[in-house]
């Protein structure tokens, strides 16, 4: 807020307590001096400028240290309302949400405050040239991680750099094929221990320079010099060749199949090698990162982008931190239907199940009875997946047995009773102690803990809860017991599956012993030679070690949701369920149905 207004508030919280309006308040100019912390000079110069802008009416009192006469014309909930209006109608989302932060503002006002906020979120045309930008506003309510395509592990993030960057091939879910990227051909010997791939000409970077061959070679590179998480797929790459600017050809160890999965990932972005990351991530996407600081992240469409130039211009996505209640990983703003033309419909909200499930680890590398097999079965029993979704609701659509919801539709569920859980208890040593159970301090998750824990009490188990305001792996591996996590997929579910088991810098990897990863290692071992089915099954045999021996217990398959503008056109799932941003357009003649009265 400005000066003023914070002046105003200040005086209000001191001398106008309960608040009354139009009344005179008896004052002084040095008591109002001593209130806001400056001169009497200065005291009436905000009494002047107070009295402009109509907040007060000051009768000053007859010669020198006299009382004068104080009257409160509005509100604290009128003015900051107003100046809350002011600051997004000049565009200041910043300030504005700094605003709905402050102690001044109680919880009614905060809900308003919020609703007029995502009604500026959304979809803005500015009169910025003759055509005018369109700009696409979403809240975000964590901090963004690092962008870099070798570090990423996060669904959201990695959505994004999709955005930015570009790979060489790109898996299409719906026939099973790769389509044309960076490279607009490729090809592997019969044995399929050769790759060349062919690059296309004239790919710009967004700092401008041309595409070639070393770019990918030292995009491979960086996945070593940085330890990537990921660095385990490329492991069957024995040499790298350049064959001119625009070929590049891979030799390998052993036979991989799996190969162009590897090239369609995002890990394998194309980078170039002649940019530190360290100011943001550059890549030949139909997006540059334009502005990251701790509020706001810009996107900003490519011109030079070989494939169709976005339609938006201009993306933000600006960080709400916990001031609302809606914990959708992304939020875009609620709409009503009311003025829209006759005989058209649009939607304003679209759901996608997502791949992947939220589920329970167990920390292995904290010792405790949870080590015992039938504790774990205890657990199995309290977390039961049908009872989890039909009392907990919500985004929980179904009861996962898998990472994969087809396998769960397979699955013939039943609901034990509690009865055995004494006799697993006895066996296992439990003593009463506490069991801690770590969870992010997000709604869908702290609903879960609560009620496993609620449910944990009726059988005399001690559950303690101990929610994460970031995910941070020492902490889970010192303090918890359990962990409550979630595991989004991409649509090239196989990729994503053995990403899942092997990436370093999941929950999976970080929880389990080194005995334990190496029995779902050998389990996994012979994957990339082996033909699409047989990889099916074998993925199938890895969940199976999780589920058999209760390191992991499923708990069910999310629904996601985003709600969208009734102006929005061009929808597309992307990666993770997400909306593909490249491909969404606005119907300007129907902005007038989102501009806040």
């Amino acid at each position: 807020m400005d000066n003023i207004t914070a002046h105003f508030v200040r005086m209000v919280a001191a001398i106008n307590m309960p608040s009354r309006l139009q009344e005179p308040i008896p004052t002084t100019i040095e008591g109002l001096a001593a209130i806001l912390c400056c001169t009497p000079r200065n005291v009436k110069f905000i009494l002047r400028k107070l009295e402009e802008q109509a907040f007060i009416e000051w009768q000053p009192g007859r010669g020198r240290g006299h009382t004068s006469q104080l009257t409160f014309l509005r509100s604290v909930e009128e003015v900051l309302e107003d100046s809350f209006q002011d600051l997004i109608s000049k565009g200041k989302i910043k300030d504005a949400i700094e605003l709905i932060g402050n102690v001044e503002v109680n919880e009614a006002l905060k809900e308003r405050l919020l609703t007029l906020l995502n009604k500026q979120m959304g979809f803005r045309s500015e009169a910025e040239t003759t055509s005018g930008l369109d700009v696409l506003r979403i809240t975000r309510n964590r901090h963004m991680e690092k962008l870099d395509p070798a570090l990423v592990y996060t669904a959201f993030e990695s959505y994004l750099l999709g955005h930015i960057c570009s790979t060489l091939v790109s898996y299409d879910a719906a026939s099973r094929t790769f389509l044309p990227g960076l490279a607009h051909m490729w090809e592997a010997n019969t044995e399929h221990t050769r790759y060349t791939f062919y690059l296309r000409k004239g790919v710009r970077f967004h700092h401008g320079r041309s595409m070639t061959s070393r770019d990918v070679k030292e995009t491979l590179q960086r996945l070593t010099n940085l330890k990537s998480p990921a660095l385990y797929h490329y492991r069957d790459i024995a040499a790298v060749e350049l064959e001119g600017d625009h070929r590049i050809r891979f030799e390998l160890h052993r036979p991989n199949l799996f190969f162009l999965h590897l090239f369609s990932c995002i890990h394998m972005s194309i980078v170039p090698f002649d940019v530190d990351f360290a100011h943001g991530a550059v890549g030949t996407g139909p997006y540059q990162l334009t502005d990251l600081n701790e509020d706001v992240l810009v996107l900003t469409a490519f011109d030079y982008y070989y494939g169709i130039r976005p339609l938006l211009d201009r993306v933000e996505i600006w960080y709400l931190p916990e001031l609302g209640t809606n914990e959708r990983q992304y939020q875009l703003p609620d709409v009503n239907q009311e003025n829209l033309p006759p005989n058209e419909c649009y939607n304003n909200s679209i759901d996608y199940p997502a791949l992947g499930c939220r589920y329970i680890l167990f920390n292995f590398r904290k010792k405790g009875v949870h080590h015992h097999v039938a504790f774990r079965q205890v657990l199995r029993i309290l977390y039961n997946q049908v009872a989890l979704v039909r009392e907990l609701g919500g985004n929980r659509i179904t009861p996962a047995d898998s990472l994969l919801p087809w396998n769960s539709s397979q699955r013939e569920w039943a609901e034990p009773s509690f009865e055995q859980i004494k006799d697993l208890l006895r066996e296992c040593g439990y003593e009463g102690e506490s069991i801690t159970i770590a969870f992010m301090a997000k709604k869908e998750e702290q609903e879960e803990a609560k009620w496993l824990q609620t449910r944990g009490a009726l059988v005399g188990l001690r559950i303690e809860l101990h929610p994460l305001t970031e995910y941070n792996q020492e902490i889970i591996q010192n303090n918890a017991d359990l962990l409550i996590a979630e595991e989004v997929l991409e649509d090239d579910w196989q990729w994503g599956m053995i990403n899942y088991f092997r990436n370093e810098s999941n929950s999976l990897f970080f929880l389990l012993l080194d005995s334990q990863r190496a029995l779902l290692y050998r389990e996994l071992e012979h994957f990339s030679q082996l033909p699409r089915e047989e990889r099916g099954e074998l993925l199938n045999k890895a969940e199976e070690v999780l589920r058999d021996n209760y390191w992991m217990l499923h708990g069910c398959h999310i629904n996601k949701r985003a709600q969208l503008n009734q102006s929005l056109f061009g929808l597309h799932a992307g990666s993770f369920g997400f909306l593909d941003i490249s491909k969404l357009w606005i119907k300007t003649g129907l902005q007038k149905d989102n501009t806040p009265n």
